[in-house]
Formats: C-alpha cells, sequence, structure tokens
C-alpha cells in the first residue's frame, strides 16, 4: 500500500465524491454534482468544494476538457478503504481490536467467498497469534485496568 494513500484522510464526505469517482472510473463536476444532490440532497457549491478539498489533498486529479473538469482518483480504492480501517484500529486500545473487529463482522454482510477469505486469514494467523494482546493505552501499559 502507497504511503500517499494512508496519509491522505478523507472526510465523510469526501468519501461519498471518491465513492462516485471510484465507481465511474472518472467523472466530470456536472455527474459527480447530480449524483450527490440525487443521494444526499447536498448542493453544488458545497460539492465542489469537496470536489476541490479532494485534489488538494492529492485524491483526486483534474484534466480540462473544454470548459469542463475531468476528476480521476490518484489513490486506489482498497487502499484508501485499508488506510482508513487501520487508522480507525490505530486509534482503539490493542486489548480490544479483536472484539470490535468481532463486533463489526457480526454487523457487516459478507459473501460466502468473503467469509472464506476471512476463515483462511485467521486460520493461518491463529498458529503463531498471542494468548493476549497487550493494552497500548498508556506507555508502561494499563496494569490490569483494561479487560479484554
Amino acid at each position: 500500500m502507497a504511503t500517499t494513500e494512508l496519509a491522505i484522510t478523507i472526510s465523510d464526505a469526501e468519501w461519498r465524491v471518491m465513492r462516485i469517482v471510484w465507481t465511474l472510473g472518472q467523472a466530470d463536476s456536472r455527474t459527480i454534482i447530480d449524483l450527490l444532490e440525487q443521494q444526499h440532497d447536498w448542493k453544488a457549491p458545497t460539492i465542489k468544494t469537496l470536489i476541490g478539498r479532494l485534489v488538494k489533498k492529492g485524491a483526486l486529479g483534474t484534466t480540462k476538457n473544454g470548459r469542463q473538469f475531468i476528476y480521476t482518483p490518484l489513490i486506489k480504492e482498497q487502499a484508501a478503504m485499508d488506510g482508513a480501517l487501520l487508522n480507525e484500529l490505530d486509534q482503539m486500545c490493542a486489548m480490544h481490536r479483536g472484539t470490535s473487529l468481532v463486533h463489526v463482522l457480526e454487523q457487516t454482510e459478507l459473501s460466502k467467498t468473503d467469509v472464506q477469505n476471512l476463515i483462511d486469514c485467521l486460520a493461518q494467523k491463529l498458529p503463531t497469534a498471542p494468548d493476549m494482546v497487550a493494552c497500548d493505552c498508556l506507555p508502561n501499559g494499563c496494569e490490569g485496568s483494561c479487560e479484554p
């Protein structure tokens, strides 16, 4: 995963723009505005601001085609999703990440292929997994104040 893809922080609203551009491969501002106005009842100036922020962050590239701008993703969708999820997990106590992942999985619709991939990944990790993951909330650990 490229470092720049991990370094770019995308807001919730910016994710909506990126999902459109990733899905279409490229899009002009009118297409993005039309779709987001339908989906979220947002106004054109707000959407243009979001697009501009994504260009400044390096998430979207822009080329001019006549009087309109065409936007293309400069970061890969999977890398951006992986980076966002890893960033969220990094904010949590290491001791509780596994439990949080289980809770998320219980609430997430997955294909049979996704489930099998998770089973395979977990089976591969199991032989070398520690009995317990230590708390990383404080520099010297939590001294028992965190419960798994």
